[in-house]
């Protein structure tokens, strides 16, 4: 397991995104798993500007995201603030900044009127791209992964979760507040990739910032696994990984002289390092 830490958030950002880019120039029809949240927004503002600026091609690049609110669907012709779907969030912050192809994109629906059969053929769909090269994933407060709530399986697939009041609140004050959509009406059920198929990506790149994170973080990454920090899976993939941090949120971590260390001795990322 790699482990960087960089300064800020934003060098943090660029370097994750240098972790993408480069795999999206080695391999041009590679497969992304991607994820929400406030944490890959920079990551993501950082690819854009490599597709402006420096040619970054992504018309071959497939992606799968890890999840969705059950209910709730993307209306490209409703305001910002009336569509909180992570489809939308996908959209404005990614997708319609670079030259992907709108048959590439898979996002769960949210819409589904059967949400069971739908995961099932979400499930397929990755298979037939070949399975994902590179998984993209934050942590959230209680340590979980996508929305793989604290008790999920570490074996689980692509589901419907019930949402926790952790989630609930943290979600509220990041997507709906700031929106001025009542906190009654938010989804209290998602659809997400479980740990089981997050983990048969080929590799595994996982961002996380700020000071309230870093208890999490060290659990995750140096506590026991467990299905009540999801995210702690980590240490079970066989395949490459990168975990990404700021130093706030690594403050927490006992063995940080050790993982900054062994980046020294390593030297700088490079491709080969990621697992075809």
């Amino acid at each position: 397991m790699n482990v960087i830490i960089r300064d800020t958030y934003e060098e943090m950002s660029r370097y994750a995104a240098g972790i993408i880019a480069s795999l999206v120039r080695q391999k041009p029809d590679c497969v992304l798993g991607l994820a929400t949240g406030s944490t890959p927004i920079g990551t993501y503002r950082e690819l854009v500007r490599m597709h402006k600026e420096e040619d970054l091609d992504f018309s071959q690049v497939k992606t799968f995201n890890l999840d969705e609110y059950l209910g709730v669907g993307m209306d490209l012709g409703k305001p910002y603030n009336m569509d909180q779907s992570y489809a939308r969030f996908m959209h404005e912050e990614l997708f319609k900044h670079i030259n992907i192809k709108k048959e590439n994109i898979h996002i769960p629906d949210g819409l589904t009127k059967n949400p069971e059969e739908f995961c099932k053929a979400y499930e397929e769909e990755i298979r037939k791209a070949g399975g994902i090269d590179l998984q993209l994933l934050g942590i959230g407060r209680d340590g979980h992964w996508a929305f793989n709530e604290p008790g999920s399986s570490l074996a689980s697939r692509t589901r419907v979760e019930v949402l926790t009041k952790q989630t609930l609140d943290d979600n509220y004050e990041s997507f709906y507040k700031k929106a001025g959509i009542p906190r009654d009406q938010m989804p209290h059920f998602a659809i997400t990739m479980g740990i089981g198929t997050i983990l048969e990506a080929r590799n595994i790149l996982m961002l996380a910032n700020g000071r309230r994170k870093a208890s999490v973080v060290a659990k995750a990454l140096e506590g026991p696994v467990t299905s009540q920090i999801t995210a702690s899976a980590i240490q079970l993939f066989k395949g490459g990984v990168t975990v990404v941090l700021d130093r706030e949120a690594a403050s927490e971590l006992k063995n940080v002289e050790h993982y900054i260390h062994r980046e020294k001795l390593l030297g700088t990322f490079s491709f080969n390092s990621i697992n075809e």
